[in-house]
C-alpha cells in the first residue's frame, strides 16, 4: 500500500517527536531542550512538519528578516538582507530520506516566502566538518555560496547560501 505524505503547520504535541529528531541530526544541528524549541518556535515565522502515513518524519523551521532571533548565522544575513526566509533548521528521518521530504518542505517554504513578498531564501551548512549531503542537497536546489564564517573560534566553519524565488 503506498505512503500518504503531507505537510502541516506543526502543533504542541509535534514538539517531543521534533526533538528527538532534532537530536538525530544534533551534530549538524545545535542542541535543543524543550524550552529552547519552545522560544525557537515562537520567534519563527515557519514551523511545519511532513508527515507519513501520520506519523513525522521531518521537520523545518525558518525566520524572515527583522525577527526576535539570536543566532550568529541568521544575525549574518539580517545584517544584509530585507527580503529574505533563513532556513534554521530541517531534520528528515533517516528512513525516510530520499523520498523528497526535503524537497517538499523547501518548496512550502518558498512558497510561504512568496506569499510573503521575499525574493530569496538562506541558509548555512557546515564545511568544517563538511556536511556533503547538505551541500549536494542545496546545490541541487539552486543555492549559491555568499560567504563563510567561523564558529565555535574557528573549530567549525559553515557556507552561507541564498537561493532567488522566482515570483
Amino acid at each position: 500500500m503506498p505512503e500518504k505524505i503531507g505537510i502541516r503547520d506543526a502543533c504542541e504535541t509535534d514538539l517531543e517527536a521534533v526533538l528527538c529528531l532534532n537530536k538525530t541530526f544534533e551534530h549538524f544541528l545545535s542542541p535543543l531542550d524543550l524550552g529552547e524549541l519552545v522560544a525557537l518556535v515562537d520567534a519563527a515565522a515557519y514551523f511545519r512538519v511532513a508527515e507519513i502515513d501520520g506519523k513525522i518524519a521531518a521537520f523545518l523551521v525558518a525566520f524572515v528578516s527583522k525577527a526576535k532571533y539570536d543566532s550568529v548565522n541568521y544575525r549574518w544575513f539580517d545584517g544584509r538582507f530585507d527580503d529574505f526566509a533563513y532556513i534554521d533548521r530541517i531534520a528528515v528521518v533517516a528512513s525516510a530520506q530520499g523520498q523528497s521530504l526535503g524537497p517538499r518542505l523547501y518548496d512550502d517554504l518558498a512558497n510561504f516566502a512568496r506569499s510573503k513578498g521575499l525574493a530569496q531564501l538562506t541558509c548555512e551548512y557546515y564545511i568544517e566538518p563538511m556536511n556533503e549531503g547538505s551541500a549536494r542537497f542545496h546545490k541541487r536546489y539552486g543555492f549559491k555560496e555568499i560567504g563563510q564564517q567561523a564558529l565555535e573560534g574557528g573549530k567549525k566553519r559553515v557556507s552561507l547560501q541564498s537561493c532567488a524565488l522566482v515570483p
